[in-house]
């Protein structure tokens, strides 16, 4: 018996199944037991993954991403998506490429550099 098939109504008919129950039966308590299951685990989707949105102390603001098992940094900067590369950091994480630097301190400050600008600090928004 799975999810998207059943087993109760082949070529045995409703016959017994030798435990007191028809085959039927099996068939219904099974596909209850099917609905149980879909409802009960939550999205895999909203499990694994965080967005948090930022404004910098230069006015810029922006939103990142981050997945389970992607070790990137998914931004959306200046109305463009930017994926970067997590990078060797000493403290905290680094985030870097095509011209954008994200670091994250273990402390938890943020600081944004891109596009020839200077580094920034930037913080959560709610």
């Amino acid at each position: 018996m799975n999810c998207l098939g059943s087993t109760g109504f082949g070529s045995t008919g409703f016959g017994s199944t030798g435990f007191g129950r028809t085959s039927f039966g099996n068939t219904i308590f099974g596909a209850a037991l099917c609905a149980l299951a879909i409802t009960a685990v939550p999205s895999a989707a909203s499990a694994q993954s965080s967005f948090r949105n930022y404004r910098c102390a230069d006015g810029s603001q922006f939103m990142v991403g981050f997945f389970q098992y992607d070790k990137r940094a998914h931004l959306q900067l200046d109305g463009k998506a930017v994926t970067l590369p997590k990078r060797v950091a000493l403290t905290g994480s680094r985030y870097q490429g095509k011209g954008v630097t994200l670091r994250i301190t273990k402390a938890g400050v943020v600081t944004l550099k891109h596009a020839r600008r200077k580094t920034t600090t930037c913080e959560q928004q709610t």
